[in-house]
């Protein structure tokens, strides 16, 4: 007894979100209600400059979205987020360095009024510095680039004297042992032959001249 049960609110959204200037910029929001989802449910969107100050309101939602009116966000919010499924996102059209800050996220759905404050800081940078070399990668490329330049000239002139003893292979050819030897062999075959075909016309020669 004297215990009262407050129903509440599970809210999730983004710890932190980077964009790039002049793109569109997302920022999620989902919610878990446990109460039925009716036309009371009100989700605000708040917003504090990088450079701090006071919240200010910059979107409302009450069945219909109602983005704000005034200010730096003037026709720039639209909804995104679908309330029956838990959803209560918004998108920030043409973002600018100055967009940078801390979004907050807050849902009512009544009786659940109960919930954290998840909170989304917002990075804007400009395109071109997201690609800006590392200092590890510019130390890579400085070590490594001497290196290839040495190492690129020693396989041009590696190139140039393996071609040079190429062409004095080919002009100063010598023939092998090998070819030495069949070239031998063949040479005196042909000397037996012509020995034994002149001993056989000289035994014919001598029968026509001794008949007896």
């Amino acid at each position: 007894s004297g215990v009262c049960n407050v129903l509440s609110l599970e809210i999730k959204a983004s710890p932190k979100v980077r964009a790039f200037v002049g793109e569109q910029v997302l920022l999620k929001c989902s919610f878990k209600s446990s109460s039925p989802i009716t036309e009371s449910l009100l989700v605000d969107w708040t917003y504090r400059p990088l450079s701090g100050g006071q919240m200010e309101t910059i979107f409302h939602y009450q069945s219909v979205p109602h983005p704000a009116a005034a200010g730096k966000f003037k026709d720039r919010i639209s909804w995104v987020g679908n309330v029956a499924r838990g959803d209560a996102s918004i998108a920030i059209q043409s973002a600018v360095l100055s967009d940078n800050g801390t979004f907050i996220c807050s849902v009512r759905n009544p009786p659940d009024v109960y919930h954290n404050i998840p909170q989304t800081v917002l990075v804007v940078t400009e395109r071109g510095l997201a690609f800006q070399l590392t200092s590890a990668a510019l130390l890579s490329i400085l070590v490594f680039l001497p290196s290839v330049l040495v190492v690129i000239p020693l396989l041009v002139r590696m190139g140039r004297k393996f071609q040079v003893l190429k062409e004095k292979g080919k002009c100063g050819y010598k023939k092998s042992s090998i070819e030495v030897s069949d070239e031998s062999e063949h040479t005196d075959t042909a000397g037996c032959g012509g020995k034994l075909r002149e001993w056989c016309l000289n035994c014919v020669d001598t029968d026509e001249e001794d008949p007896y």
